[in-house]
């Protein structure tokens, strides 16, 4: 399954589009690396989304075969969560 629907079918984002976005602005990513939203998602992945203030890290235990899963939380294991105090992908200008 492609990463931009794993994420939409777990409920990690709200929307499919949503997921695409962050693929391109480097704020997922899969194993350590950036990901784009075409990537496929398979078992043993570990997930890392920063929204917003916040850093999640996931796993994923299995990949569904249909867009809509009744129970989203049982596709990934939450690894960590760390509050951030500032948004780590908005750009730092130099200030004199």
């Amino acid at each position: 399954m492609r990463l931009d629907s794993f994420l939409k079918a777990s409920r990690l984002v709200p929307r499919r589009t949503v997921a695409q976005h962050m693929c391109e602005a480097g704020a997922v990513l899969v194993n350590g690396l950036p990901a784009k939203s075409s990537r496929l998602v398979r078992p043993g992945d570990t997930l890392t989304l920063h929204l917003r203030h916040r850093r999640l890290v996931a796993r994923v235990l299995a990949v569904p075969e249909t867009k809509t899963v009744k129970a989203p939380t049982t596709l990934y294991e939450r690894l960590s969560e760390e509050i951030l105090a500032e948004d780590p992908l908005t750009p730092v200008e130099d200030v004199p």
